[in-house]
């Protein structure tokens, strides 16, 4: 049986295209697996429900490999962990192809040499990143990640979880991450006892 994985880093990137490649590729909807979550975390709902669905003889297609994971070990690990298990891999859109289920010394290689070159191309973004903070900082401009909410959503998503709405809802009417929005709550409290505090002195 043909099955998928889909993934993309954050809650505001689409999953449309690997879909639309894995419908292409004759994997029925209820076979594919879906996360928004970065590659650097292995634990992803989605991902653990794929593995725990697999069967001997069965086929994980993904677009590219990096879809799996963007740390080498890891990805290699589970890559070994599927081929044990008798089940097959099969990348989409990789230039170098893989296909475990063709097993032999050349998918071995084109394995290890996409998670390597996924796992550089981490370390180069996190480099940039890094340079662009410091560069910033030099210049006195802000640094760090915009805000997702500003206060007036802030207050708003505080109000409907105290009338009890469910903060996992909450979120995906906002389209954050359940993590996403704890954290601009926390913000809200912070901001409402600094101005709490100002009016009390």
């Amino acid at each position: 049986m043909d099955l998928a994985y889909c993934r993309v880093s954050t809650t505001a990137q689409d999953l449309a295209r690997q879909i639309d490649a894995m419908h292409a590729a004759g994997v029925a909807e209820k076979h594919i697996y879906v996360d928004k979550r970065t590659g650097a975390n292995m634990d992803r709902e989605g991902l653990t429900a794929l593995l725990g669905f697999a069967r001997l003889g069965d086929r994980i297609n993904v677009l590219t490999l990096d879809r799996l994971g963007r740390n080498m070990r890891e990805t290699l690990n589970l890559v070994h962990d599927l081929t044990k298990r008798g089940v097959f891999l099969r990348t989409l859109g990789d230039k170098l192809a893989v296909d475990t289920s063709e097993s032999g010394p050349g998918t071995d290689m084109a394995i290890a040499l996409l998670a390597m070159f996924a796992q550089m191309e981490r370390i180069y973004m996190l480099e940039r990143a890094s340079g662009a903070r410091a560069a910033k900082q030099a210049r006195g401009l802000p640094t760090g990640r915009p805000a997702k909410l500003n206060a007036t959503t802030r207050a708003g998503a505080a109000q409907r979880i105290k009338d009890g709405a469910i903060p996992e809802q909450v979120a995906a009417d906002l389209g954050v991450s359940r993590s996403t929005l704890y954290r601009e709550l926390r913000k809200h409290r912070e901001s409402a006892a600094i101005e709490h505090a100002g009016q009390d002195g």
